[in-house]
């Protein structure tokens, strides 16, 4: 009975974490295994925790999060050539990353989505550069705006995605599970303790998409508050690791890794 589990912010750079991820191991040689994003940031260790996984594991289905986009600036990938080194890497090793044909398990089409956050998760009435001055004065500010945003326009890159994604959603029949690394509905972003943090979290333009792509599960990360939520009769899910202070002390609401179904059941 092949199962499909998933994983999300392994932070594998950390020790204790890349103990953990050294134990994922399928209870079937036939399951597969959801990455969504935030494997690590360096080039090298990314490819050896998901070249170590590949190995352990039938198919495992990669989408980057914001940290596998880190780069300094003597780094010979950054922004867009990053992602797309990873990409050409990650087909080399047979991991399946959001630009390859979608798998299909167990009759649901598995769809690895890569949007980015284009600051949409913001205050009413406010425009971008004023949400970002108020996170600012409370310094709340993501490592994203000094290792990413320095070397591409994220906001031009997420709508580049949106409509690549589209695109290629729109010819996808049946029901689908979608993955990706930031939430697809604002929702979960506000149970954060500093609601400032949505703004690196998503975008608006996504939120019609599970319903509309007949998604029965939605898939990510980010937010290191693994929990499943209810939204619009589709139930998204939250599967992350996060660094040891948190998976050390928060209450475990959903298992991990976490199962999204099985040939034999449900999805859970």
């Amino acid at each position: 009975m092949p199962t499909l589990w998933a994983v999300a912010d392994l932070h594998g750079a950390i020790s204790e974490n890349l103990a953990r991820i050294a134990k994922l191991t399928p209870p079937d040689p036939n399951d597969w295994l959801i990455v969504a994003g935030d494997v690590a940031e360096r080039c090298e260790l990314i490819l050896r925790i998901l070249r170590g996984l590949a190995a352990r594991y039938d198919t495992v289905i990669w989408t980057p999060g914001n940290h596998e986009l880190f780069s300094r600036s003597q780094d010979q990938y950054k922004g867009r050539e990053k992602y797309d080194y990873l990409v050409d890497a990650c087909r080399e090793i047979g991991v399946i990353t959001p630009e390859d044909p979608y798998p299909v398990f167990n009759g649901a089409t598995i769809v690895p989505l890569f949007t980015l956050y284009d600051y949409s998760f913001r205050p009413s009435g406010t425009t971008v550069e004023q949400a970002l001055q108020q996170a600012n004065l409370k310094q709340l500010v993501m490592t994203d705006e000094v290792a990413i945003a320095p070397f591409v326009d994220v906001r031009a890159w997420c709508w580049d995605r949106l409509a690549y994604s589209i695109k290629r959603l729109s010819r996808v029949q049946g029901p689908t599970i979608l993955v990706n690394h930031w939430p697809l509905v604002q929702e979960p972003t506000m149970v954060l303790r500093f609601p400032e943090i949505a703004l690196w979290s998503g975008t608006r333009h996504t939120r019609s998409w599970p319903r509309r792509y007949n998604a029965e599960a939605v898939i990510y990360g980010h937010l290191h508050l693994p929990s499943k939520m209810n939204v619009d009769e589709v139930d998204h899910i939250e599967v992350s690791l996060g660094y040891p202070r948190e998976w050390r002390n928060q209450p475990c609401h959903i298992p991990w890794p976490y199962p999204v179904t099985s040939t034999f059941g449900e999805l859970n």
